[in-house]
């Protein structure tokens, strides 16, 4: 991936959060499978080559999120609050990106 198509790529995944979280109050609180029914929708093994990025985000829409629970929905109250905020979402972007190791002092300053 070079950064022309991580640049497409990254905005298409942040139209997907912010569609999520605008129309999280439409989807069941938890979800209807069983263990194993995730698994059984992904091949069995990995590509051996890198498969078009609309077939990633496809597989996050059909398999990934129907098989979630959605802590963020409104109406979800156990255990702990889901708190993501898009500006903790931008957050976690910006630490991911620059990838700072934080182990001392030394390592990075900054961090």
């Amino acid at each position: 991936m070079d950064a022309n198509q991580f640049r497409a790529h990254a905005h298409d995944l942040v139209d997907l959060i912010a569609n999520y979280l605008e129309n999280i109050e439409s989807l069941p609180i938890s979800a209807d499978v069983q263990p194993g029914d995730v698994r059984r929708h992904l091949p069995e093994h990995p590509p051996q080559s890198p498969e078009p990025f609309a077939d990633v985000v496809r597989d996050i829409h059909n398999i990934i999120i129907p098989g979630l629970t959605h802590w963020q929905h409104p109406n979800f109250f156990a255990y702990f609050p889901g708190n993501t905020t898009y500006s903790g979402i931008l957050a976690d972007l910006l630490t991911a990106g620059l990838g700072v190791q934080g182990m001392s002092w030394v390592t990075s300053p900054a961090c």
